[in-house]
């Protein structure tokens, strides 16, 4: 007996085989495809598609219109925005079959992309970064970054509870106003101290 402990409304169609973890809803018209694996407490919204082979952590959080392509990997905690954007293609063409050259993005543990953002596929976003609405990533998204723009820019850092970090010009040593935790910037680079 297979007894399902998420939920996926009667609109959507979940292929087999997939590895589907507790607690996670498919909501409405969306289809997740073979061979995808979507880790606990998930939360997949209306109209969004999961291509075969994607891999979701626990606690992603996908809002309406959005479409996870082949070759892209969403760490734990991962929000991705109305209407954001992936692509696993550097040079589509419609003629052109070009399955055996989809390329790879991480978006790691915590990072948030705001909606109608286009990630470019190979790029990876860093840990707790925080991409603003309708960016367009070009290169690789630093740890704790706040980016955004056309092409995306840093333009500061952010916590881990998605707080702004004002770094001391002579320590260079930044504390989230909310947690406390400390975070120290070196060679433009930020990572959490304890």
């Amino acid at each position: 007996m297979n007894i399902k402990n998420y939920f996926v409304h009667e609109s959507s169609y979940v292929d087999e085989p997939c590895k589907i973890g507790k607690g996670t809803k498919i909501w409405h018209f969306s289809h997740v495809m073979k061979n995808s694996v979507i880790g606990e407490n998930c939360n997949i919204g209306q109209n969004v598609v999961v291509s075969p082979d994607v891999q979701l952590g626990k606690n992603v959080k996908i809002q309406n219109n959005v479409s996870v392509y082949t070759g892209v990997i969403c760490e734990d905690d991962v929000f991705l925005g109305p209407s954001m954007v992936f692509t696993n293609i550097i040079n589509p063409r419609s003629g052109v079959i070009r399955t055996d050259e989809f390329q790879t993005t991480l978006i790691k543990k915590g990072a948030s992309i705001g909606a109608n953002a286009t990630i470019i596929c190979g790029n990876n976003v860093g840990k707790y970064s925080l991409v603003g609405a309708g960016t367009v990533v070009t290169k690789n998204i630093p740890d704790y970054a706040i980016v955004y723009g056309n092409p995306s820019k840093v333009h500061g850092w952010i916590s881990r509870n998605g707080q702004k970090l004002l770094f001391d010009a002579n320590t260079d040593i930044a504390i989230c106003n909310e947690t406390g935790e400390k975070y120290k910037k070196i060679n433009n680079k930020v990572n959490l101290i304890k």
